[in-house]
Order: C-alpha cells, then structure tokens, then sequence
C-alpha cells in the first residue's frame, strides 16, 4: 500500500510505535530537539484546532462559544502544553469544563500527545502542514467526543442547536423542521 494509501490516524500510530521503539521523536533523541518539534507541531496545530472548535461554534452552539488559547507555556511537572477551548453560557451554567483540544509533552514523557478535556492521549506526530492538515478528522473526534461526553455530564439542553428550536433535522449546514 503507497503511503499516500495510508490513513493518517495509521501513520501517527506507526510513528508513535517506532519512537517508542527507537528512543526519539522526528529523529531527535535529546528532550531540547524533541521540544524543537513540539513547538512547531502547535504553531502547525493551531489553525487546525481553531477550525474544528469554530465548526461546533457555528453548527452546534450557533455561534454562542467563545475560543481561548493558551499559546505554549511550560506546565509544572517541566513539560510543555498549549490548549485552545471553546465555552458558552449553557456549559457554563451546568458546571461542566469546554471542550478542549491539546497537545501536551509532559515532562518525564517520551513525546507529545492530543488530548481533549475528557478524551485522552493520542500520538501527536505532527511535523508538516500535511501532517497538521491530516489531524482534523482526530481533532474533529476528540472535540466531538468531548461534547458528548460533557452532555452526558450534564444534559444535552447545554448544546444551543438542540434547544434553540422546536425538533429539527440538521442536514449540513441547513435546519428542517421535522414534521409533526
């Protein structure tokens, strides 16, 4: 299989493997190169990120969320973190955390990882816009999982779309109202 073929949540994992298996990260053994490639994977990270929480944004909290990011900054145990979240008035209200998407190189960790605020730990193996750009379906999933998880948490009257209307049927973009 060429490999264009292979799907990208595939080659994060094979590249996640052979870290582990070889001791680096991008190629580099030393923490300080890995850290290197851990900064560009976030500035690489950040667009990507800012999509996938504008698309709940718009389709799901009619544009009631608010995005916050962090930017890098080190986290105490000396490992490094950057975060972008997105929260909104219901969510608020219900005493549950925004959703959030991660990536974070823990300080006694070999390499860096994607998580969200429930959903945890996935390879982060980014070091191109190609390999950024091939992460929007796992970031998508993770924010996504998140949602679910906080309704679940919560109620689904925190979710704005559901709640704005009387029943509906999203498709795409658009709302029909279902019939009675």
């Amino acid at each position: 299989m060429p490999e264009s073929a292979i799907p990208a949540y595939i080659t994060s994992l094979t590249r996640h493997f052979e870290d582990l298996r070889d001791g680096t990260h991008g190629g580099s053994a030393s923490r300080k190169d890995k850290e290197v490639h851990f900064e560009k994977a976030v500035q690489l990270l950040a667009p990507i990120a800012r999509q996938v929480l504008a698309e709940i944004n718009t389709n799901l909290l009619l544009n009631t969320g608010q995005l916050t990011e962090t930017g890098l900054r080190r986290t105490p145990d000396g490992g490094l973190n950057a975060s972008w979240s997105l929260s909104w008035a219901e969510q608020r209200a219900a005493g549950v955390q925004p959703i959030a998407l991660q990536a974070y190189f823990g300080g006694g960790f070999h390499h860096p990882h994607l998580r969200g605020t429930t959903v945890q730990d996935w390879p982060l193996n980014v070091f191109s816009d190609a390999d950024a750009a091939a992460q929007l379906s796992i970031l998508r999933a993770i924010a996504s999982s998140d949602l679910h998880n906080l309704v679940y948490r919560a109620d689904y009257r925190i979710v704005p779309a559901i709640t704005a209307n009387s029943p509906t049927l999203l498709t795409g973009a658009k709302q029909r109202r279902l019939p009675n």
